[in-house]
């Protein structure tokens, strides 16, 4: 039987493959055999206890979930300024910051300004009294700022009124302004309304 060259080479190239599958099945196995009895050598030595191995990753990513509180009474305060065209616009957070210093509810101090002011558009020249503070027959007292009117009249409610017991609007009337109707604490409870519901 003639065998062409074709066909001669096919069967040279089949006996390399399978040649050098064998031969790379039996180093592989030797490798397993000999690794395998190595570790569990050194880990019979230390505790006489077979220890299973596994691959890991060189790094482990982590997940971390983080959760950020805000404030939302400087921005909210910031939009109800805006919405009515106050010049205390930029204050939210500095009426905030003072109101909490003195455990005061800052809406309320926006209200005041609201109800006493439209949020400091009618207040006396060069003033910066938007709460009608020391504002009576014999005088007004007057402000270098926004800012210093702000943390004397918050400072002021609460020595002169919160820490005396008043604390509604309707109580805090009868000494803010005796004179009213009642008009004074019912235009307050309707901005603290709108400040808190956000609809303004």
């Amino acid at each position: 039987m003639i065998i062409s060259p074709k066909v001669k080479s096919r069967l040279l190239i089949v006996a390399i493959w399978l040649t050098t599958t064998a031969a790379t099945f039996i180093v592989s196995l030797y490798t397993f055999q000999v690794t395998g009895q190595t570790q569990v050598k050194s880990s019979a030595s230390s505790s006489n206890t077979v220890m299973a191995y596994a691959a890991l990753p060189a790094t482990v990513s982590e997940v971390s979930t983080k959760i950020i509180t805000t404030d939302a009474r400087p921005p909210t305060i910031e939009a109800y300024l805006k919405a009515y065209n106050s010049p205390l616009q930029g204050l939210g957070d500095f009426i905030v910051k003072t109101s909490d210093k003195h455990a005061i509810d800052p809406y309320f101090v926006v209200a005041i300004a609201q109800q006493e002011s439209n949020l400091c558009k009618i207040i006396p020249d060069d003033s910066h009294n938007c709460w009608g503070w020391g504002i009576h027959s014999e005088g007004t007292l007057k402000f270098d700022s926004y800012e210093q009117a702000a943390q004397t009249v918050i400072r002021g409610l609460k020595e002169n009124y919160f820490d005396k017991g008043y604390t509604t609007p309707e109580e805090i009337m009868a000494k803010y302004t005796p004179q009213s109707n009642g008009s004074w604490a019912r235009g307050i409870n309707q901005f603290l309304t709108e400040l808190k519901s956000g609809n303004f």
